[in-house]
Parts: structure tokens; sequence; C-alpha cells
């Protein structure tokens, strides 16, 4: 990631580690609580950012987990088709919020797995959007029995 001060100020704002770092540690923290307690495997976080700051893709998620992964794969497949390129370009970014919250006790590590560690938010306007739709994909993606199956719908390999 460039410094700081290389960065624009529009990428710094939307990309800075405490956001990526609430988005994972939010949907960690759903995905335990859907799951019966199985924690979120760490590559899904690669998977919840571009999902959830992608704004079209963002628009079109579900309103609940009641819509299968599947059929939303198969009625957005343009959406699709482009998240493992943005996987990709938020890497940098997502290992950084990674690095942000597990510093900052929002997320811990147990056993290759992401524990949220955040209490429900109070966020407003746009960030309360990041943030419902973070919840929305942690307990969406913790219906799955098996993670793999997720990065194979979404066509992203971890």
């Amino acid at each position: 990631m460039p410094s700081w001060t290389q960065r624009p100020q529009t990428s710094a704002a939307f990309l800075n580690p405490a956001l990526m770092a609430a988005i994972a540690a939010t949907a960690a923290r759903d995905y335990e609580r859907e799951s019966s307690d199985r924690l979120m495997p760490w590559p899904m976080a690669f998977v919840v950012a571009p999902l959830v700051l992608h704004r079209p893709t963002r628009r079109v998620l579900p309103s609940s987990t009641r819509t299968h992964l599947t059929n939303w794969v198969a009625d957005h497949a343009a959406l699709v088709a482009g998240l493992a390129p943005r996987s990709t370009s938020l890497a940098p970014a997502v290992r950084e919020g990674l690095r942000f919250g597990l510093r900052h006790q929002m997320l811990a590590i147990e056993d290759g797995h992401l524990k949220g560690k955040l209490s429900k938010s109070r966020a407003q306007g746009e960030l309360a959007d990041l943030i419902k739709a973070a919840s929305l994909i942690g307990r969406w993606t913790a219906k799955s029995d098996n993670p793999s199956t997720v990065f194979a719908l979404l066509g992203v390999r971890p």
C-alpha cells in the first residue's frame, strides 16, 4: 500500500484500515452467530470487502439470507464476474484492515479463523449501509457448510 500522503484522498478515506477492520469484524461476528459458533475462515474477509464496498453490488444484495447464494449469483452474473478482480485490487487494503483490527482488538484469530469482537453499530448514513451489508454477507456465507463453495460460486480463489 502506498503511504498515506501518496494515496488519493477518496481512496484513503474509503479504504482506511478502521473501516476495513469494522467490515471484517462485523461479518465475522455475524458469521459466528448464524453458524452456531463456527468462526469465519480468515480468507472470507477478502470476499466480504468487494461485495460490501462496491456500491452497485451492495445495492442488489438480498434483504435477507433466505435468498440462496447460488440463485443470487445466477441473477447477478455480470457483477459476480467483476468480483475476482475487485477482490485482488482490495487485498492490500483488506490485509491492512485485518492487521488494524487485530491490533485494536476488533478481531481475533483462533485456529485460522476470524472472531469479530465488535458490538452492534450505531452508524448512520453510508457507513450504516456498509455495516449492514457486512452483517448480511457474514450471515449469508455462514449458511454454506464449506467456504470453498462460496469462493467457487463467486469465482474467487483464496
